[in-house]
């Protein structure tokens, strides 16, 4: 077994890093980095938690992963083609949106937010399917771990630098095309990142690749308890992220530079502190008590949100909540990836994680989106936090429930 932290070298880990930077970069730009742009030209509250709709590809990509389980682009491999090709076309669609603006041309950049975000869940469908495939089972904690550092590290990049670049230096369109640069760069990863020592077949039909995926998974003990965990695990974290870039220009105070600053410098920092932490913490409590300890951590990190909604602005409290909600949001994302990786088979894994992860989103995109502003008008900001508390303990509470159902995949991971 690979023990300690040369873990994090291997060359079926480390890539994981840059991918998943690829992987996390459009995400932001299609919806806080868009809410900060929409929210400066003075769109209406209502629109922009309606803009949060256009990430519904996340929750339906699930739809079209058989066709990357059947296919595959005649280079690199079956899941490294489909990765490659997603982010070049990716570097062209985030370019795009700079020649655009939500304050008279809100219908057209929504247009392309729905286009970036299919391609990027093509692109997380491609990629979780090769991270699933190619690391080893002691190699699944660090591994989920780097693709978190990766996404969250890629989530400053386009949410705090890209509110500072685009204040401050270059304004919003030419700071949306240095973000596709950035994608063109990380398909580099693509090209350095070995194919999987094991290789499976592709389904022999499409209509295998439909079926069989599912017929395996809902054939197992549990399965629909599973998939109610997954889509109410990161539920409050997900409400509480939903505006908050909004609610720290609008609702606490903060001027766009302050929160680009704050989100780049100690995001960053508590992104990596925590990613890493979430790798070694997972091999020592094990998958149950990782997700456990850190989905209570993730949830009352959202009280720092009530602390910014009825205390006077200040610089250092915003830094605190923002490094830690970036700690423990990332602890638990990192779990709860691994989670992901352990109910998938090999074969079928761009399908079977794709359907979960599409699962994992139908909270944040068609729950906390949508919701947010009503119960932010009804509520104010200060009882919309406590309120995202209460709404992650359902997760919890059956997480608990399924504690020696989790603990034996744990012990016996899908090959």
């Amino acid at each position: 077994m690979t023990k300690g932290w040369r873990v994090y070298g291997q060359r079926r880990v480390a890539p994981l890093l840059v991918l998943g930077f690829a992987s996390g970069l459009p995400l932001a730009l299609t919806s806080g980095t868009l809410q900060a742009w929409a929210t400066v030209e003075q769109v209406s509250l209502q629109s922009i938690g309606f803009l949060t709709l256009a990430g519904t590809a996340y929750t339906l990509k699930f739809l079209w992963a058989p066709l990357v389980d059947r296919y595959a682009p005649p280079w690199l491999g079956r899941r490294r083609g489909w990765v490659f090709l997603t982010q070049w076309l990716l570097a062209a669609s985030i370019a795009a949106m700079g020649f655009f603006t939500p304050g008279s041309q809100l219908e057209v950049l929504a247009l392309l937010a729905v286009w970036v975000a299919f391609l990027s869940a093509t692109q997380d469908i491609a990629f979780d399917a090769y991270s699933t495939d190619v690391l080893r089972t002691d190699e699944r904690a660090a591994g989920a771990a780097l693709k978190v550092m990766g996404y969250r590290l890629a989530m400053v990049v386009s949410g705090g630098l890209a509110l500072i670049m685009a204040d401050q230096w270059l304004g919003w369109g030419r700071t949306y095309m240095v973000m596709g640069v950035l994608m063109a760069i990380s398909s580099l990863a693509t090209l350095w990142a070995p194919e999987p020592e094991r290789v499976t077949q592709a389904p022999r039909s499409l209509q295998l690749a439909v079926v069989e995926p599912l017929r395996e998974f809902f054939g197992r003990s549990g399965a629909w308890t599973i998939l109610l965990l997954i889509v109410l695990y990161k539920l409050g974290d997900a409400f509480a992220g939903a505006l908050s870039t909004t609610f720290l220009i609008r609702g606490a105070g903060f001027d766009v530079t302050e929160v680009g600053m704050v989100n780049k410098v100690f995001g960053l920092v508590a992104t990596i502190i925590g990613a890493l932490a979430g790798g070694g913490l997972m091999t020592r409590l094990g998958l149950y008590r990782a997700l456990m300890l850190f989905g209570a951590l993730q949830a009352v990190s959202n009280f720092g949100y009530w602390v910014l909604a009825v205390t006077p602005p200040h610089l250092y409290s915003m830094a605190a909540v923002v490094a830690i909600e970036n700690l423990c949001g990332g602890l638990g994302t990192a779990a709860f990836v691994a989670l992901l990786m352990a109910l998938c088979q090999q074969q079928f894994s761009a399908t079977q994680f794709a359907l979960l992860s599409a699962l994992s989103a139908v909270g944040r995109i068609y729950l906390a989106g949508p919701l947010t502003p009503v119960l932010v008008k009804h509520l104010g900001w200060p009882g919309f936090f406590v309120i995202t508390i209460a709404i992650a303990l359902p997760g919890l509470a059956l997480l608990w429930r399924m504690r020696g159902l989790i603990m034996r995949l744990d012990e016996q991971q899908p090959a």
